[in-house]
């Protein structure tokens, strides 16, 4: 994962109307690729390739939901808090701001025991 994206990646990345439509219902709630496949009315495939690329651009973040079944399973959420751009002597100048990234499940047990 990269916070290092070229301008233009991500204006190119924001122009998709998956990833929009993706980073939209993510910062409401973590979503798995299906519920989002069902939300955006797009094929998982189109889904996880669309967060492959929003990942890489540290625009969401992949999360471990545990289950009261003892499983898991992988979730999204918006990591993209605000975008903007501006146009400055001849020059365009982007400027993102992210979300804290999430503590994942095993971090966080690691961290509680090591509290005890």
């Amino acid at each position: 994962m990269s916070e290092e994206c070229a301008d233009e990646e991500v204006l190119a990345l924001l122009d998709d109307q998956y990833a929009r439509a993706i980073l939209t219902a993510t910062s409401a709630e973590p979503m798995s690729a299906q519920t989002l496949s069902e939300r955006c009315d797009a094929s998982v495939t189109t889904i996880y390739r669309r967060l492959d690329r929003l990942q890489d651009c540290d625009l969401v973040e992949e999360q471990l939901q545990p289950q009261p079944d003892g499983n898991h399973y992988k979730v999204f959420a918006s990591r993209l808090e605000s975008f903007s751009v501006t146009f400055d002597d001849g020059e365009m100048h982007a400027d993102i701001e992210r979300t804290e990234a999430e503590e994942d499940v095993a971090d966080r047990f690691t961290r509680m025991w090591q509290d005890l």
